[in-house]
């Protein structure tokens, strides 16, 4: 199979490189490098199977092609991480949204249409509090949100891909994607998990935002990326809206004092008000657990990853020195398997 992952250099992009040059197909990546960084490819330079193209979605004059020639598309190119989606209003909507309507409309031109995996966020569910995250529940966003734009950009997405399915029959299905975690994901742009580890690490404090009574559910990127795989090669799932993630439910002050345990730390929580942290307006989200009840029934998949496992994972990740990091990048292709 042909595989072209948009973003590809980043988190989960290059995990799902790693996947499917794993499964023995052939993969074309591309990213701007915004965000996503080399060192997440680098061990990929060994597969013949693999291509790297620097290039933005959102104006490069080979989509079309590189679509066309697809079995399968991952449109994982998006501005993402807290502190970047605020920071950087205008480029939310310029790539979120067009970015996704040109995959879309090269997916639709193709004479062979290749499935396409369109990435979605939890935060289209708002901020307010509900215990129950289905994919038919109505949503609520509060308007002039800080986080606003950012939702309104994957239900966008949500609706780009159903139109083009609705009307071209693209083989398309909306994922919406709830707090993935793993290796090469980075905390500077405000990802908890990987920010956590460093700082138990580093025996520094823990920075917790708010109270720490917010919970959150995390989803290995190992785990992410199977379910990903399998709603593509799913046709039921094609036109409609999936959540992708784990159930498991854990307050962030808890996650701190895990992280704390697994890394043997001596580092201790401290609380900083959400002002302090995201600026003024920020407003919190106090719960977010999905519910996976369609990502079942359509793929029956069961996840294989423990928060305790990705946690190990990272920590031990970050424990290898920095002259070793360039060979254990070089393995990264075996430890994937």
């Amino acid at each position: 199979m042909k595989v072209l992952v948009t973003g590809g250099a980043g988190f989960i992009g290059s995990h799902l490189a790693h996947y499917h040059l794993n499964q023995g197909d052939t993969v074309l990546a591309i990213d701007d490098l915004s965000t996503g960084n080399l060192r997440n490819v680098a061990a990929l330079q060994h597969y013949s199977r693999f291509e790297f193209q620097k290039a933005c979605v959102v104006d490069w004059a080979r989509l079309d092609k590189a679509v066309a020639r697809a079995d399968r598309v991952y449109h994982m190119a998006a501005v993402v991480g807290m502190f970047r989606v605020l920071k950087q209003p205008v480029e939310v909507t310029r790539v979120n949204v067009v970015g996704t309507e040109r995959v879309l409309h090269a997916a639709a031109r193709a004479r062979r249409k290749p499935q396409v995996v369109i990435p979605s966020s939890s935060s289209v569910y708002g901020t307010g509090c509900r215990t129950e995250l289905r994919e038919d529940v109505e949503l609520a966003m509060t308007p002039g949100a800080p986080l606003l734009n950012y939702a309104l950009s994957k239900l966008s997405n949500e609706v780009q891909g159903r139109a083009y399915f609705d009307k071209y029959r693209v083989p398309v299905v909306m994922a919406r994607l709830f707090n993935t975690v793993g290796r090469r994901q980075c905390g500077l742009y405000g990802f908890v998990v990987p920010r956590f580890v460093q700082q138990a690490l580093a025996g520094t404090p823990i920075s917790v935002f708010g109270d720490g009574n917010q919970t959150r559910s995390f989803c290995d990127v190992r785990d992410t990326v199977a379910m990903l795989d399998a709603l593509a090669a799913t046709p039921a799932a094609y036109g409609k809206v999936v959540n992708v993630g784990n159930a498991q439910e854990i307050r962030i002050c808890d996650l701190a004092k895990l992280v704390i345990q697994r890394a043997q730390s001596s580092s201790v929580m401290a609380f900083i008000p959400y002002e302090q942290a995201y600026g003024q307006h920020f407003e919190h989200i106090p719960q977010r657990r999905p519910v996976l009840d369609r990502l079942r029934e359509l793929t029956g998949y069961r996840h294989r990853w423990t928060l305790e496992q990705t946690l190990d994972d990272l920590i031990l990740a970050y424990r290898t020195p920095a002259r070793r990091r360039g060979h254990t990048i070089r393995q990264a292709h075996a430890e994937a398997r």
